[in-house]
């Protein structure tokens, strides 16, 4: 009997001893920070937004795999340029890099004091700039073993940025604060019941146009850029796991470029809608965006909040319908004959 209670009390100590491990384990797992702007796991660091070239003369472009958020956006001629968030993963090398222009001012806004990496900006733009709640950390400051000179690529889509030591110069050297980075309105949860299945959905611009098409392997929508597979420099097709196609009204601006061809503002301000794209379907959305310090809220039709998924997120600011391809309706069951 003393025997049994002796076995019985180690038992007891190891059964204590062992219960504070398990639930600081499981502590652990709840504890696992996310990126807000992804819902993965990640960090929240501060917000470095980086302007990159999107036409064909700048593909494959270098980065936007890292990136959290890239928006579309819609400059001279009808061409296409992109507004590339990093808040958790920072690239080796991110680009090419290009100039800002008057639709970023209105759409970083919302992310508190970013810091702006671009190429430079028209001379009529730059008080503007300089007034906005952003941290220039353009190549017009910064040293060319920063912003670097790709030798095997042409100017003006030759410009690659190392954003890693760009952030140390900026942060650490110069004592600048850019924000950490915060939710700008969107928030992640189950699809929408209404949501449709959709095979391909294709954006258009004026000169520019993206195809979307979902890998069930890879979870997400791979993109077509004019035509062509959109590839990152390491040779992966680009793609993400929230695609939103926001309609926005797209008016001239009081600014133009060399040649005189006016630069194009997106309103990102005010209401409209748009379209979700995840898990393969689409379904028809709503935003409102009271004004520019503010995130957006994305609802459904009926007021409901509209979930993304996790992962990340292209948003495309457009003025135009996009195209959905819907799979082929299965044919009904052929009614039995009655003998």
């Amino acid at each position: 009997m003393k025997k049994f209670l002796a076995t019985f009390s180690i038992l007891i100590v190891l059964s204590s001893c062992a219960s504070p491990v398990n639930l600081g384990k499981k502590s652990e797992e709840k504890a696992v920070e996310r990126n807000v702007l992804t819902n993965l796991p990640g960090v929240n660091g501060p917000v470095l937004a980086v302007k990159v070239d999107d036409t064909s003369q700048a593909h494959p472009q270098v980065g936007l795999s890292k990136a959290d958020v890239v928006y579309i956006e819609q400059v001279e001629g009808g061409l296409t340029r992109l507004a590339a968030i990093f808040t958790n993963q920072i690239p080796a090398l991110i680009g090419p890099v290009r100039s800002a222009r008057i639709s970023d001012i209105e759409i970083l806004a919302q992310y508190g004091r970013v810091g702006f990496a671009y190429s430079g900006a028209q001379s009529k733009m730059r008080p503007v700039l300089a007034a906005a709640n952003l941290v220039n950390m353009s190549a017009e400051i910064n040293p060319p073993s920063i912003y670097q000179t790709d030798k095997t690529r042409f100017a003006p889509t030759n410009m690659m940025l190392d954003a890693d030591a760009l952030l140390k110069k900026t942060i650490d050297q110069e004592g600048k604060e850019i924000d950490s980075v915060r939710s700008v309105g969107w928030q992640f949860g189950k699809i929408a019941k209404g949501a449709k299945k959709v095979l391909t959905a294709s954006v258009k611009w004026p000169a520019s146009r993206y195809e979307l098409s979902w890998s069930k392997t890879e979870k997400r929508w791979l993109f077509t850029y004019n035509g062509k597979p959109n590839l990152d420099s390491d040779g992966r097709q680009l793609g993400s796991a929230n695609f939103v196609i926001q309609k926005v009204s797209i008016t001239n601006s009081i600014y133009h470029d060399k040649v005189g061809g006016i630069t194009p503002l997106s309103n990102t301000v005010g209401s409209g809608s748009g379209y979700l794209l995840r898990d393969g379907k689409v379904i028809a959305i709503n935003w409102q965006r009271p004004s520019a310090d503010v995130g957006t809220i994305w609802t459904l039709s009926d007021g409901s909040v509209a979930n993304f998924a996790d992962g990340q997120v292209w948003i495309a600011l457009t003025d135009n319908e996009p195209l959905f391809t819907y799979p082929a309706p299965k044919p009904s069951a052929s009614p039995t004959k009655s003998k």
